[in-house]
């Protein structure tokens, strides 16, 4: 039977898992398949209930799957970013962003804005800011209105329309947004950064063999030694896959896990 492999991220980084999927498959000798053509929200149930062997999940879902009595699932690794503000690390940050020629300069400027959240589930553009605000002492009512967009490219398109004032955006998300269309760079600014955040990881079903989990995992940690993966990684603007624990994952779990 093949492994299966999907994300459940922002569909810019498919082609990326597309492509690891091949190269692990031709490692491996065995077939990997990458499955996309589901809604993202039907491949986060799948890796829920076990249907699909490994996935690239927001690091919210990882914590709530980790809190059922019987989780089913353990990190595989995660990617680290190429770049000097991730440091090495596998980690992000929720760029806070505004139209260029608004008048707010600090997160402290926004009381009463018009919000976009992406998704209700997303660390990045949920829980983040509800981890910030509360470090702030404040909560939700302190902008005068939250919108839910439904993906941080349209939450970036609210923004630019005029349609909303604000919104915390996936830095890696808006990173390649601006790799596509650089002229965003003069119609955006970003006014305070939230993280860094422990990025979206890599899980794999725990019924699968521990031969196998052991080998994919070192697959992941070792791509970037090779000159094929390293071109892979370079596809996602990865620098390398990193190994982390469970525990990387608790500053999540004051939102998501109740």
């Amino acid at each position: 039977m093949p492994l299966t492999l999907t994300s459940c991220q922002a569909p810019e980084a498919d082609s990326f898992w597309q492509a690891l999927a091949d190269h692990l498959s031709r490692q491996m000798e065995r077939p990997i398949v990458f499955v996309s053509d589901p809604p993202w929200q039907e491949r986060v149930q799948a890796l829920a209930d076990g249907a699909v062997d490994i996935g690239w999940i927001c690091g919210s879902y990882y914590v709530k799957f980790m809190a059922r009595p019987e989780p089913g699932i353990e990190l595989l690794a995660a990617p680290v970013m190429a770049g000097a503000r991730y440091d090495d690390r596998p980690v992000y940050f929720s760029d806070v962003v505004v139209r260029a020629d608004s008048p707010w300069r600090r997160f402290e400027d926004l009381r009463g804005v018009v919000w976009a959240v992406n998704e209700p589930g997303s660390h990045s553009g949920y829980g983040a800011v509800a981890l910030h605000l509360k470090r702030l002492g404040l909560d939700w009512t302190y902008f005068g209105r939250v919108v839910v967009s439904g993906a941080h490219r349209r939450s970036l398109e609210l923004i630019l329309a005029g349609e909303v004032d604000a919104s915390a955006i996936d830095s890696t998300v808006l990173e390649e947004a601006l790799r596509r269309e650089p002229e965003l760079a003069e119609r955006i600014r970003v006014i305070t950064a939230i993280g860094p955040n422990p990025i979206p990881p890599l899980i794999v079903q725990t019924r699968l063999p521990a031969g196998l989990r052991a080998e994919l995992r070192q697959r992941l940690l070792t791509l970037h030694h090779d000159p094929i993966g390293r071109d892979l990684l370079a596809l996602a603007h990865m620098a390398r896959f990193a190994q982390v624990r469970d525990e990387d994952y608790d500053p999540l779990r004051p939102v998501w896990v109740r």
